[in-house]
């Protein structure tokens, strides 16, 4: 006597006695590889600090860049102008070292990040300047006047 097996319009075969409550391999693994990754693995390994983010705002006069970097000095920052591109960047160390009576525990920490963008040619680039306060690194790209925008104006038909 022969078993006829159903087959469903997509084509596929089914055991109608498999257990449904266990992934196949093929299942497993896409459940893996289509995950968004932990965050320990898009972030620097050793912090877990990510690139600092950035916000952009442009006024009549100047272009701000605001960059939130918290738990770091003035002193920590590189900020440097070459051919147009505005690099900002930082690299701290730390290393910790205690000693007990039958043990030594060291620790070293480290981590950088560097942003760089690239400047429109109407910034006046002798007049940048840059502060750090409440963990907000600021930095005000003054335009050049030619640059800057014109107050409305009105013009009289004669």
């Amino acid at each position: 006597m022969s078993n006829l097996v159903s087959v469903p319009k997509n084509g596929s075969l089914t055991n109608t006695n498999s257990n449904s409550n266990f992934p196949t391999l093929s299942n497993w693994l896409d459940d893996i590889f289509n995950r968004d990754l932990p965050s320990v693995f898009t972030s620097n390994f050793n912090t877990g600090i990510t690139l600092p983010k950035v916000n952009i705002k442009e006024t009549a006069d100047a272009f701000m860049v605001e960059m939130a970097v918290p738990g770091l000095k003035k002193s920590d920052f590189q900020i440097d102008l070459d051919n147009q591109v505005l690099s900002i960047s930082t690299e701290t160390k730390e290393e910790k070292e205690q000693k007990g009576e039958n043990y030594t525990r060291r620790e070293f920490g480290y981590s950088s990040f560097k942003r760089t963008f690239n400047l429109p040619e109407s910034v006046n680039d002798e007049s940048i300047n840059a502060s750090y306060l409440d963990g907000i690194l600021s930095i005000v790209l003054p335009k050049k006047e030619e640059a800057k925008q014109k107050p409305v104006r009105s013009i009289k038909v004669l």
